[in-house]
């Protein structure tokens, strides 16, 4: 007798897509690349001895000091046009930790097997790699400053270089894959867009403005 037809999901299984195929394939080479840029993941990898240098950088685009940095900026301001470019830099930071919480938690990836978890005040959420919320803060607090802040030529330049090598350190420490990060630039640099467009003044936020 005639066998009997596959059912639909195991012949979508037996014969993956084109586009499925193209997807493990980028995964593959992405987690391949992402652990080959480790250099500074442990103390015995190639570039060990940088590590505290990788660190440091970490630390430079944490969410916890460019919050309290800020937060105290505002407090101890006497300048009304001060108040309102720190205060929407204050917003624009609280959106950036809500948002990669809520993409990392829908996603769920998981950080590279060879991460060393002795990060710098993490909480449940950091748990999880995808997006790289310091990507996400540096892209987003790059675009920011060179906005807002009145730089001369290599000022502005420290600013964007600052901004990619804190991007890259994170592949390097081993805390993201490659994908990570580039989706977390993607995002930070979409989320400035976001705060320009609900810019918090005077007129439309008296109430905020009157706590200062």
């Amino acid at each position: 007798p005639a066998a009997a037809p596959l059912p639909e999901e195991d012949c979508m299984k037996l014969n993956p897509s084109f586009v499925g195929i193209a997807l493990s394939s980028l995964l593959a080479i992405d987690l391949w690349a992402s652990k080959r840029l480790g250099v500074c993941a442990g103390e015995g990898s190639a570039w060990g001895s940088a590590r505290p240098l990788m660190k440091v950088i970490e630390v430079s685009g944490h969410g916890i000091p460019w919050l309290l940095g800020t937060f105290y900026g505002l407090c101890q301001s006497d300048s009304s046009a001060a108040r309102e470019v720190l205060l929407n830099l204050l917003f624009a930071l609280l959106l950036d930790l809500v948002m990669v919480a809520v993409v990392k938690g829908l996603v769920k990836r998981p950080r590279p097997t060879h991460n060393k978890m002795d990060m710098f005040v993490t909480i449940s959420v950091d748990k999880y790699s995808f997006p790289s919320g310091h990507a996400t803060r540096a892209a987003l607090v790059c675009r920011f400053i060179l906005r807002h802040l009145v730089l001369a030529v290599p000022l502005r330049v420290l600013v964007v270089l600052w901004a990619l090598i804190v991007s890259i350190s994170r592949v390097m420490l081993g805390r993201h894959n490659m994908t990570d990060v580039l989706f977390g630039l993607v995002l930070g640099y979409a989320l400035y867009s976001v705060v320009e467009h609900c810019w918090l003044s005077p007129l439309n936020a008296p109430a905020l403005f009157a706590l200062w």
